[in-house]
């Protein structure tokens, strides 16, 4: 492997080239979803604990000069809660990335026009359920106006497409299906379902909880004409509405993650930093290298090109989630970084 002034292409021992970074601005959220932290009693990272925009934008702008990154997405926690978001956005942004990021939405009214004026690409909204009771229950917030009206934001200010995330969990919204695609269409915006993996703080996930890709389709059919389209590199199977189905622009189609029945980890090109500064090769790893330290430590931009280097050289083949070898994250969702 070179480094320095020479390209380092970021490759497993898989022969997979890596080059999507997710990066977690805060484990902080203004909301408490069932799958994702417990209602009470989460340990805040200290604020000096946190990774600064600079040494963000340093990680950022080594891994994408030297090493191919192409895409960043900012996660959280919350990403919004983090102050001064549009601040990083801007300073990201100057790398000539794709850059996007997901949310839950509820404080989009207030910033989606700052963040896009700054220079992001795209919005994931993450929103589970339509129905305003159901959503309290979900989140322990009654929040779900300011999230629709989030999502309003997010197309008025001209994000396209902008994708909302639907985590289904059989028993509490798998009858949504249908709900999600009327308010896709509707809305402009495209929908994508997602298998319901074990990174829930209460431990409370098994197999027979996962709304699967099959029954998502079977039930999409029910009222939709579709067809699939070329995935590419992304993690959801998409699909086009048809037949008399069919619109131009965004809501004509709708996707799939089908990451536990259907896993795409023999595609997979993610990395991870966490908000402070731990870089994980996949979401379900067991270790991690502390790139905080090295940053601190006075470590040059060689080092931090050669430390992730050998850390995405050393990833596994894939998560195996419902076999038996697999170990569940120490982590909750909020932890790692969505």
């Amino acid at each position: 492997m070179s480094t320095g002034d020479a390209q380092t292409t970021l490759i497993d021992r898989f022969g997979r080239v890596h080059t999507d970074l997710r990066i977690s601005v805060t484990d902080r959220c203004n909301f408490r979803c069932t799958y994702c932290m417990p209602a009470e009693g989460m340990q805040w990272l200290d604020r000096a604990d946190l990774l600064s925009f600079e040494e963000i934008e340093r990680i950022s702008r080594v891994l994408v000069e030297t090493a191919g990154v192409r895409s960043i997405r900012l996660t959280g926690g919350e990403p919004t809660v983090r102050a001064r978001l549009p601040l990083l956005v801007e300073k990201l942004a100057a790398l000539g990335v794709e850059l996007s990021m997901t949310t839950n939405g509820a404080t989009l009214p207030l910033v989606a026009q700052q963040l896009r004026d700054a220079g992001l690409d795209r919005i994931n909204v993450s929103l589970d359920t339509l129905d305003a009771q159901r959503f309290v229950e979900l989140t322990k917030r009654n929040e779900l106006a300011q999230v629709l009206e989030g999502i309003d934001a997010a197309v008025a200010a001209g994000f396209e497409p902008v994708k909302v995330n639907a985590v289904l969990m059989r028993g509490t919204n798998d009858d949504e299906v249908l709900d999600f695609l009327r308010f896709g269409r509707e809305r402009g915006v495209t929908v994508r379902f997602i298998e319901w993996m074990p990174l829930d703080a209460q431990g409370a996930w098994d197999d027979q909880t996962v709304v699967t890709y099959d029954e998502i389709l079977r039930t999409a059919r029910r009222e939709f004409s579709f067809g699939a389209v070329e995935r590419g590199h992304q993690p959801a199977e998409r699909f086009v509405f048809d037949g008399d189905d069919a619109m131009d622009g965004p809501g004509g189609e709708f996707g799939v993650i089908a990451s536990v029945t259907q896993p795409f980890c023999g595609d997979c090109d993610r990395m991870r930093l966490t908000a402070d500064g731990q870089f994980r090769n996949c979401l379900f790893a067991i270790r991690h290298l502390d790139l905080r330290e090295v940053v601190r430590g006075g470590g040059s931009d060689d080092d931090i090109v050669r430390a992730v280097a050998g850390e995405v050289d050393e990833k596994w083949s894939g998560h195996q989630i419902g076999n038996a070898v697999f170990i569940r994250p120490s982590k909750s969702m909020s932890q790692l970084g969505g």
